[in-house]
């Protein structure tokens, strides 16, 4: 069963997330401060770990950046108060997978997770299209042999165009795929990770292999 650690200076909230959590037989840590989470993931590297964003020693949001730098695989979803457009926004760009705001349901923390854990799993697979390479278990990318740099959701959004390479994916296609259609994110979202990749992927290559089709959405091709 997947490993899961929560980060929570509210006990209260705390101690509900991990009766809900270890009755579905997962295995749980939990601890109320930044510093000591980071320390149980560079120890135990969970798969995912519950995040809030008010922490007593560290803010949330450098812990999640250290915890994608530290385990790029290990899932971080953020479970916090704080739930403007721009929090959010924040959020993910830091490299959360999802976001979750307080109040919360069970039911709908219970969901995330489950679609969060099933769609990390991987079978260590490299895909390659023209000059760029993807290696999904040692999370590089590379193209024409020059490494190349990309964020967790970015590697995610790249993941999924390759491995669907000559189909053409909706916005809502890659919302369901890359942020498991979170209520909290706006389609656009896409049009901007897709603005970030552009510049990291095909910046400075004669071959543009990301293509828009106005009107639907984007793919990558294999020509």
């Amino acid at each position: 069963m997947s490993s899961i650690l929560i980060i929570e200076d509210d006990k209260g909230i705390r101690n509900f997330v991990k009766e809900i959590l270890i009755e579905k037989r997962y295995t749980v840590r939990d601890t109320d401060k930044g510093l000591k989470g980071l320390e149980i993931v560079e120890k135990i590297q969970p798969d995912l770990v519950i995040l809030d964003l008010k922490l007593p020693d560290i803010t949330g949001e450098e812990v999640c950046q250290r915890i994608k730098k530290m385990v790029p695989e290990t899932i971080v979803i953020i479970l916090t108060a704080k739930d403007s457009p721009s929090d959010i926004a924040q959020g993910l760009e830091l490299g959360a997978d999802d976001y979750i705001s307080k109040p919360f349901t069970s039911e709908v923390l219970l969901a995330r997770i489950k679609a969060r854990l099933r769609g990390n799993s991987t079978n260590g697979s490299t895909l390659t299209i023209d000059d760029l390479t993807l290696n999904s278990k040692k999370f590089e990318v590379s193209r024409n042999g020059k490494k190349i740099n990309l964020t967790p959701q970015e590697f995610k959004l790249l993941e999924t165009l390759m491995m669907n390479k000559n189909t053409v994916l909706t916005r809502d296609v890659i919302l369901s795929k890359v942020w498991k259609y979170s209520p909290d994110i706006e389609s656009r979202v896409v049009d901007v990770y897709i603005g970030y990749l552009r510049s990291k992927i095909d910046k400075g290559f004669k071959k543009h292999l990301i293509k828009s089709i106005r009107g639907f959405g984007y793919v990558i091709k294999d020509e």
